[in-house]
């Protein structure tokens, strides 16, 4: 059987492996700083947040390790916004192979969210060190970040299908989706504590909010491996196991949409882009 699945996949598992090392190139070939910017980006975001929220608002005083907790909260979300803008176009970006050679369409958007994901890991390298100058205690609960990273991997890729098959037709979609995002991204509490949205309502409305996979996952990656003094989902619910079912449920609904319409739409990309 494993045989059969190697012989089955290998050409496709070449291609994919070959589009994640051009990918990966390719995006910063021709800057000068060159891969140092997949660092560089969130830095510079979490310096300008930083002290614009932290020292000029003082944004989530009194949270132990805050500063640690929005810097993860910003690489999680660049990796998000990598996988989705960086995949709207790779279709279309492609058409030129997909008219060319036969195999899987699906291999050119997980390239993509692979190589978006290789970028992740070289920042939480830069979390870590951060984390270890602020004298972030460790603890066990970092290995519950592993099932969590997957899920974020999961909803971003569920996302980048949909929205790299509609921008083959519909090439409006990726001014929707910058609007969308920007909302997105205040909506699931990146730059501030869920804690401070309790303070303007009541907990029911928090766990509504954390209904959004994206802030469920940042929440909790915060709580786990920084601080706990972060609200997660599952302090805020009072350790009742189905407030996850939710975020979760919508994570596969959206992945499984995204995969569906992927493949509704792929037969027709090569006369398409």
């Amino acid at each position: 059987m494993w045989k059969k699945l190697h012989n089955k996949y290998r050409y496709s598992l070449i291609l994919l492996r070959e589009l994640v090392r051009f990918d990966f190139k390719i995006k910063y070939q021709d800057s000068i700083l060159g891969y140092i910017w997949s660092v560089m980006k969130p830095l510079f975001m979490f310096t300008i947040l930083y002290v614009v929220f932290i020292k000029i608002l003082h944004v989530g005083e009194g949270i132990k390790h805050w500063p640690v907790a929005l810097l993860a909260g910003i690489v999680l979300w660049q990796f998000f916004l990598d996988v989705t803008n960086g995949t709207i176009k790779s279709i279309v970006n492609n058409g030129g192979l997909l008219r060319k050679i036969k195999f899987p369409r699906y291999i050119i958007v997980v390239a993509n969210t692979i190589s978006a994901f290789i970028t992740l890991a070289i920042n939480s390298i830069v979390i870590l060190l951060f984390a270890i100058f602020n004298q972030v205690e460790p603890s066990w609960g970092i290995i519950l970040v592993i099932p969590l990273v997957i899920e974020l991997f999961v909803v971003a890729l569920g996302v980048a299908l949909f929205l790299s098959a509609v921008y083959v037709r519909f090439r409006d979609i990726q001014y929707i989706w910058d609007v969308i995002s920007q909302a997105l991204f205040y909506g699931s509490a990146i730059i501030f504590p869920i804690s401070l949205l309790a303070h303007f309502t009541n907990h029911w409305l928090v766990s509504v909010a954390l209904a959004n996979p994206i802030a469920q996952i940042v929440q909790d990656v915060r709580h786990l491996a920084i601080s706990h003094d972060v609200p997660s989902l599952w302090t805020v619910g009072n350790g009742n196991p189905w407030l996850y079912l939710p975020p979760i449920a919508i994570c596969i609904v959206i992945f499984f949409f995204g995969a569906w319409y992927f493949k509704s739409r792929s037969p027709y990309f090569a006369e398409d882009v």
